[in-house]
C-alpha cells in the first residue's frame, strides 16, 4: 500500500497526535447552526472586544482550530481554548451542572454574542437545562438505575475511579416497556429530525421486521451434539439475533456442584440463500480463525466451533451478561462523560490491537460491542472482518466493497474502489462515541447528496464554529479529537494509536473491569 499523502494544510503537529485537518474553503461561518446551543466555548476577542463594523475579522477555519489544538502548550491558547479547557469537568448533560475549572472555582456561564437575529438551528440537541432538570426529576433518576435496587448504573469513587452495574435483564424489561408505549401510540416525538436519527426508531424497525423470525427461532434451537452438550452443556435462552443467525446461553452444570453452573454463549450460524455447503464452511471457519487468533481484555474470547447435527455450525464465545451498548444507550438516552469516555478508550484500545495483528473489523457498531456486568467493553462478531496484512508482510493491502450499517459506514467506501480499512473501522468509533454522548446517529448516511446531516456537517468543517452536536462536546481536547476521526478524506484521519495518545484520550481514567477485561 502507499503511504498517504501528505495533507495540502501544513500545520504544527505533535508527536501525541499528529493527523492534519482539511482547511476547506467555504462560505460565511455557519453560526445559526449553534444558535440558541448552550456552548461552553466563547470567542475571547468578541466577548471582551467590539468590533468596528469596517473591520472585519479574518475567517478561521476548521483546520487553524485542530492544529492549534495539537501543536500542545508550546504556544499561547487563544481565549477561546482557554475558555474550553474550564470544562474538564462537564456535566453527564454537557451544560447541566456549572464547569469547575482548575482551581476548583465554578466558571461562570457563557454566551456566544451574535450581531444578527439566530434563525432555526438544524439541532438534534433538543433540551435546554431547565427542560433536562424537570426530566430529571419527573423521571426521579430512572435512567440512571440498571437493577431493582435502585443501584446507579455509573458511580463515581472517591478516589476518581469510577464503576458500572450493568444488568442486561432490567435493561431489557425498560426497553419492552418504551417498545409497547411507541407502539402503542402513547408516547410521540413531535420533532421530525430527532426522529430520523433516533436509536429507538431503528430499533423499532428491526423489532417489527424480525417478530415473526423470532417466535420461528424460539421454537427451535439448534440439534446439539454429544460433544456441544458434553463441552459446554445445554442452549436455553436467546440473547441475540441477526442476519448470521441467533445467539443463546448455554448451561454447564458444574459436576461437583449442582447449584453451581458456567455459562457460555453460543452463536448459531445460518445458510445464506443460494449459498453451497463448501462456501458456508470457508466464511464460517474465516470468522473462527480471525476472531480466535486474538487476545485481548477488549475483544470477545472465542473458545469453539462446532457443528451441530443438522450440519450447522456453532460458535462457542465468552458469555457477557452486561448486554450489548447498543441497548445500554437506548435505555439511558444518553451516557454519561465519563462513562462514555471509559467504553470509547476501551474500543480504541480493541482496535489498536486488532490493526497491530492485521485485522480491521468493518461493522463495528454498537450492537457488536457486548458488555459485562463490571463494564468491560468486548469487540464481538467478525463476519465482516479481514486480514489486511499477514504476519510476514509489512505492507499492507487496500480493501474494496460495500459492509457495514449505514450510519457507521465511511464515506470513501461509497467513492473509492479501494480503501484502508483501518481508516473505515476508526469513522465507525466516532459515530459510535457521539451516539453514546447524544443518543443519537449524526446521520443516517455519509453521503452529502443523500443525507442533509452530513452535508451540513461538511460545511459546518468549513469553519471555526464547527458542526453543531459535535459543538456541544464542551472539552476542546475532545472535540477537536472527534473532528480528527471524522474526517472524509481517509489519508488525514487519525488512526487508532493517535487516537490514544491524544491529550484527551490519556487523561481518561479506566475502570478496573475495562482495564482487565472482567
Amino acid at each position: 500500500m502507499t503511504p498517504p499523502s501528505p495533507s495540502p494544510v501544513p500545520s504544527t503537529v505533535s508527536s501525541a497526535a499528529t493527523s492534519q485537518i482539511s482547511s476547506d474553503h467555504g462560505e460565511r461561518q455557519v453560526t445559526q447552526a449553534l444558535a440558541g446551543m448552550n456552548l461552553s466555548a466563547v470567542n475571547g476577542d468578541a466577548a471582551h472586544a467590539v468590533i468596528p463594523h469596517s473591520v472585519k475579522p479574518p475567517k478561521q477555519t476548521m483546520a487553524n482550530r485542530i492544529s492549534r489544538m495539537f501543536a500542545g502548550n508550546t504556544g499561547r491558547s487563544t481565549p477561546r481554548e482557554q475558555d474550553s479547557l474550564r470544562e474538564l469537568s462537564d456535566s453527564s448533560s454537557d451544560g447541566g451542572k456549572p464547569a469547575v475549572n482548575g482551581t476548583g472555582k465554578q466558571s461562570r456561564p457563557s454566551s456566544r454574542p451574535s450581531s444578527k437575529p439566530p434563525s432555526r438551528a438544524p439541532s438534534r440537541q433538543t433540551s435546554t437545562k431547565d427542560a433536562s432538570e424537570k426530566k430529571t426529576k419527573a423521571t426521579g433518576g430512572k435512567d440512571q438505575k440498571e437493577g431493582s435496587t435502585g443501584q446507579k448504573r455509573f458511580e463515581s469513587l472517591p478516589d476518581n475511579s469510577h464503576c458500572h452495574h450493568l444488568k442486561s435483564t432490567r435493561r431489557q424489561e425498560k426497553l419492552t416497556d418504551l417498545l409497547r408505549d411507541m407502539l402503542g401510540g402513547r408516547k410521540k416525538d413531535d420533532h421530525a429530525e430527532d426522529q430520523q436519527l433516533s436509536l429507538m426508531s431503528t430499533w423499532i424497525d428491526q423489532f417489527k421486521s424480525e417478530r415473526d423470525k423470532l417466535a420461528a427461532d424460539k421454537k427451535g434451537g439448534p440439534n446439539a451434539t454429544a460433544s456441544l452438550v458434553d463441552k459446554y452443556g445445554k442452549c436455553q435462552e436467546i440473547v441475540g439475533r441477526g442476519a448470521f443467525g441467533i445467539v443463546r446461553i448455554s448451561h454447564k452444570v458444574d459436576p461437583k456442584d449442582s447449584k453451581s453452573e458456567q455459562l457460555y454463549a453460543v452463536k448459531e450460524f445460518r445458510r445464506r440463500p443460494q449459498e453451497t455447503s463448501k462456501k458456508y464452511q470457508k466464511r464460517l471457519t474465516s470468522e473462527f480463525c480471525i476472531s480466535s487468533s486474538l487476545r485481548h481484555p477488549n475483544i470477545i474470547h472465542t473458545l469453539d466451533l462446532l457443528q451441530d447435527a443438522k450440519g450447522d455450525y456453532c460458535e462457542v464465545m465468552e458469555y457477557c451478561a452486561g448486554g450489548d451498548l447498543y441497548t445500554l444507550v437506548l435505555a439511558a438516552g444518553k451516557l454519561e462523560v465519563a462513562e462514555a469516555d471509559c467504553l470509547f478508550k476501551q474500543l480504541m484500545r480493541g482496535v489498536e490491537y486488532m490493526h497491530e495483528m492485521g485485522v480491521a473489523h468493518r461493522d463495528l457498531k454498537p450492537e457488536n460491542l457486548l458488555l459485562t456486568t463490571h463494564g468491560a467493553l468486548k469487540i464481538t462478531d467478525f463476519g465482516n472482518g479481514e486480514c489486511f496484512r499477514m504476519a510476514w508482510e509489512k505492507e499492507a493491502h487496500m480493501t474494496a466493497g460495500l459492509c457495514g450499517s449505514a450510519p457507521y459506514i465511511a464515506p470513501e467506501e461509497y467513492v473509492e474502489r479501494e480503501f484502508d480499512p483501518r481508516a473505515v473501522d476508526i469513522w465507525a468509533c466516532g459515530v459510535i462515541y457521539m451516539a453514546m454522548r447524544t443518543g443519537r446517529h449524526l446521520w443516517k448516511l455519509a453521503r452529502k447528496d443523500e443525507d442533509d446531516f452530513y452535508k451540513r456537517y461538511l460545511e459546518g468543517r468549513k469553519h471555526e464554529d464547527g458542526y453543531a452536536p459535535i459543538e456541544t462536546l464542551h472539552r476542546a481536547r475532545c472535540r477537536n479529537v472527534v473532528y480528527s476521526i471524522l474526517d472524509p478524506n481517509p489519508s488525514r484521519r487519525i488512526n487508532s494509536s493517535q487516537i490514544l495518545k491524544s491529550e484527551w484520550v490519556r487523561e481518561i481514567r479506566l475502570c478496573q473491569a475495562g482495564e482487565e477485561g472482567f
